[in-house]
């Protein structure tokens, strides 16, 4: 009986911890091509992925053909608010960098590099 006990305790933590990621929620983008997008944080698996869910042009609110599409994926979390070996994928110029994320409280620092070419983004977390 204590194993079985301690067995769903373990399972538990390590479930709460996985859960529990601070990067996980909605972050908005920096304006890119006159347009920004909220950007939904989520596992997948073991890595950390993230999805337009809303686009944003110099009007305001409108239905982008990207609402849906994965824009970061196999974010690995590293512990104390860095995350690395990920991809993301730049829409106005349709192309995938290798990626990396800094969290500091609400602000999430994202940067990809394609060779020597790199883009930075400060992102913030949408309440």
């Amino acid at each position: 009986m204590k194993k079985l006990v301690l067995a769903a305790v373990v399972t538990l933590a390590g479930s709460t911890m996985a859960l529990a990621d601070p990067v996980l929620g909605v972050w908005k983008t920096q304006v890119d091509d006159g347009n920004y997008a909220h950007i939904t944080m989520s596992k997948c698996g073991d890595a950390i992925c993230g999805v337009i869910s809303r686009t944003f042009n110099a009007e305001g609110e409108w239905k982008s053909d990207n609402i849906g599409k994965q824009l970061v994926w196999d974010m690995q979390a590293q512990g104390g608010g860095s995350y690395k070996n990920g991809k993301i994928w730049q829409p106005s110029k349709d192309k995938v960098y290798k990626s990396k994320m800094a969290l500091s409280g609400n602000s999430l620092k994202v940067s990809g590099c394609i060779g020597p070419i790199c883009r930075k983004q400060t992102w913030s977390r949408v309440q």
